[in-house]
């Protein structure tokens, strides 16, 4: 069963290396405004690209507002993976100011 974590949380447990964040937005979106160090794999890559999620460590999926992250986490729990949305996406990270990639980053 997948849960959400807070922006707070996430942000806690990437601090100290608990857990793979993964960006599943469009590459467009990546481009203007991430977390910093998070690879993209787009939602509609995520099947194809899976082998690229270590199966042994909590996996976050983080969008723009939460939605495509929590279908990713979802289905990724179904497939055995300790997987996680990160609640509020993006937006919830950058209005708590938490700071994005680029320093003039935003949320598309």
């Amino acid at each position: 069963m997948s849960s959400d974590y807070t922006v707070h949380q996430v942000s806690g447990l990437l601090a100290r290396g608990e857990i793979q964040l993964i960006d599943v937005r469009e590459p467009e979106e990546h481009a203007v405004g991430r977390i910093a160090g998070t690879p993209l794999i787009a939602l509609s890559e995520l099947a194809e690209r899976a082998e690229a999620i270590d199966r042994d460590r909590p996996v976050v999926f983080y969008c723009r507002s939460g939605s495509r992250s929590a279908m990713a986490a979802k289905a990724f729990s179904a497939a055995g993976y300790d997987a996680h949305n990160m609640a509020g996406g993006l937006l919830d990270w950058h209005a708590r100011g938490l700071p994005l990639e680029p320093a003039d980053g935003h949320v598309a």
